[in-house]
């Protein structure tokens, strides 16, 4: 459930909406109406990768997020400058805990300049918003 405090805090600040549960997905799924929900994919992921202490799982996720987002031709590509991607492939045999910070840094100046004013005044936002305004008793809805 969502309230509309929560909802009206999204259009406060991106990190209010990306850090809420319910914001990131909601986000998400406007992200794929835009086709660029890997942008948050990605930097969902990397929220995780961060958290992870045994090094063996580091490798093993650190692969995956190289293959998934990083490596030219992925499937699901970012969108990072050329000097940011080479940097990830040299570090990727020896992965640390802040060797996608620089990705994730500039993935989140890309949601953040680009798709999150999109998402403000997006229908999928206005709708969301309004129906939680005119909900008689500004109670939450699921």
């Amino acid at each position: 459930r969502v309230s509309l405090e929560e909802v009206l805090q999204w259009s406060q600040s991106f990190e209010k909406l990306i850090t809420s549960k319910y914001g990131t997905m909601i986000y998400k799924t406007y992200l794929k109406t835009e086709h660029s929900d890997e942008n948050i994919e990605f930097w969902l992921a990397c929220e995780a990768y961060k958290k992870i202490m045994s090094q063996r799982k580091r490798i093993s996720m650190a692969r995956k997020l190289f293959t998934t987002y990083i490596q030219p031709q992925a499937p699901n590509e970012i969108n990072i400058d050329s000097p940011v991607r080479k940097a990830i492939t040299r570090n990727i045999q020896e992965p640390t805990q802040s060797c996608f910070d620089e990705a994730q840094r500039i993935i989140y100046m890309h949601m953040e300049r680009d798709s999150y004013p999109r998402f403000l005044e997006s229908k999928f936002y206005q709708k969301l918003k309004h129906s939680l305004q005119t909900d008689g008793n500004n109670s939450m809805v699921n």
